[in-house]
């Protein structure tokens, strides 16, 4: 028998090299050159985070009239993305990359900084990162986790895809606010004739083509291909911005004109590294909205991880029967510390992506491909000049795109039996109709809960359900209870 024909078993004198050992990588079936190009696989995949999460927090003004700078937002998304992943690939040693959750970060530009300031904002996040450590170490999040029903889990999951659809839409004038008629419309007045729309349309189908195609860094390929065509185009348009305060260009760009910098490689701004008030939006808005919006957010958290990180290491090879996997405690632990330190640098709260597949897929099965994806994140640091050219539109086209791929597990959920249907529909339209991912959880939760108990079916709720359906009664009613208090 060839010696590369050999079982693990039957190669006991075969020597090893520590990393080999450490990440177990003869063990799982791979090789140290197979884990360094899933590794690399997995970042091309995975690279539009650098440009999509500067491009979300930056594009929305807190409370306070303040944004984020969206030089110092790519050099924390780097900084983040990579030592977190460097940290779950060494600790829980399982082929998953982390980054900016696309979820997350839309929640807290077009919803919590509504209420509160980017720096408490993201006090928040650690707020909620530090639970969902708590909760991975003590072995809760798995008992939470077993409480609220599969198809509510998936509705989320569903809702939250379109939401960021939805996003993408409008962020790349594709959907425009109407002042009377319908909310929306399509383009300006009915038309999608505008320079910047149609490179969207043009990103939107090219990326779906090549993620169609299963070609290695898709969405990447087609933002950059968009990206060097919205240069091409502005260089002879001339055309200005949605958002100019002074001279707002109804057919412009979004939000920047995509031109050729000056320079390609700068170092990185870590400004914004520290720069969150962790207890400050409890003075702004008060201890119940706070305990709301930290739900919500550990929710989106919690199942958004869970579910990514038991669907790879199915694809892995790496599951139990159980749906369990190996280091699992570790994996939720670091999951959780990336939502700490997302905060603490302002990137929005880290968390494994569901991209990591295409690194699973070009055979990663240990944290060494992990530990590769993340340093090329830390390299990506030093080309903030270089990405901020991306416009919006080609964001807004990946917007989509990811929105697209999130839907599709709607498939999962049986809906025959309308005490299902009815909560999970209400789940998945609330999100982008009212343009928040809280309230469409909480509608699904409230509505799963009530149409349970009367017909029949109350036991079948789990106490935490009711719980968290009293919490988001109080927050949907909070104004007129606030009045009716006199407070």
């Amino acid at each position: 028998m060839a010696v590369d024909q050999m079982t693990d078993e039957e190669r006991p004198t075969r020597r090893r090299s520590a990393l080999d050992r450490f990440f177990e990588i003869t063990s799982r079936g791979s090789t140290i050159k197979q884990e360094l190009r899933g590794g690399l696989v997995a970042f091309v995949a995975m690279a539009y985070i650098v440009v999509l999460n500067p491009l979300i927090l930056g594009a929305a003004q807190d409370v306070d009239g303040n944004s984020l700078n969206f030089a110092q937002l790519t050099a924390v998304t780097g900084l983040v993305a990579g030592g977190v992943t460097v940290l779950f690939g060494v600790v829980a040693r399982l082929p998953f990359a982390l980054a900016a959750g696309l979820g997350m970060n839309s929640f807290l530009a077009v919803s919590v900084v509504q209420d509160v300031s980017w720096p408490e904002a993201m006090g928040l996040v650690i707020i909620n990162g530090i639970i969902i450590v708590f909760l991975g170490a003590t072995g809760i999040r798995t008992a939470i986790f077993h409480a609220v029903p599969a198809q509510l889990k998936t509705a989320i999951t569903v809702g939250i895809g379109l939401f960021i659809a939805f996003i993408g839409f409008v962020n790349s004038g594709f959907v425009t606010r109407t002042p009377d008629g319908p909310p929306v419309q399509l383009g300006q007045g009915g038309s999608i004739t505008a320079l910047p729309t149609v490179i969207f349309i043009f990103a939107l189908l090219l990326i779906g083509v090549l993620v169609t195609r299963r070609v290695p860094g898709g969405i990447l390929i087609g933002m950059i291909v968009a990206t060097v065509v919205s240069i091409i185009v502005q260089a002879f348009a001339h055309l200005g911005t949605v958002g100019d305060p002074k001279n707002p260009d109804p057919q412009g760009w979004n939000l920047s004109a995509p031109e050729l910098p000056s320079h390609v490689v700068a170092m990185p701004d870590f400004g914004l590294v520290g720069a969150f008030d962790l207890f400050g939006s409890f003075e702004r808005i008060g201890a119940l909205s706070v305990i709301m919006l930290v739900f919500t957010l550990l929710f989106t958290n919690f199942f958004d991880a869970m579910g990514t990180m038991t669907g790879l290491a199915g694809n892995a090879g790496l599951a139990k029967a159980d749906g369990t996997f190996p280091r699992i405690r570790q994996a939720f632990i670091v999951e959780g510390i990336g939502a700490v330190a997302g905060g603490g640098a302002s990137a929005s709260s880290n968390t494994v992506f569901v991209d990591s597949a295409a690194g699973v897929a070009e055979g990663a099965r240990t944290g060494l491909a992990a530990c590769v994806t993340g340093v090329l994140f830390l390299v990506s640091m030093f080309f903030t000049p270089l990405i901020e050219v991306i416009p919006m539109e080609a964001g807004a086209a990946a917007l989509v795109v990811v929105g697209s791929m999130m839907v599709v597990q709607i498939q999962e959920i049986e809906m025959k039996d309308f005490r299902v249907s009815l909560p999970v529909f209400l789940t998945i339209v609330s999100m982008p109709l009212t343009y928040s991912i809280a309230n469409g959880i909480g509608v699904g939760f409230i509505s799963w809960a009530v149409i349970h108990v009367l017909t029949g079916r109350g036991r079948q709720v789990h106490w935490l359900m009711w719980v968290v359906s009293a919490g988001f009664l109080l927050y949907f009613t909070r104004d007129a209870i606030t009045s009716a208090l006199g407070a």
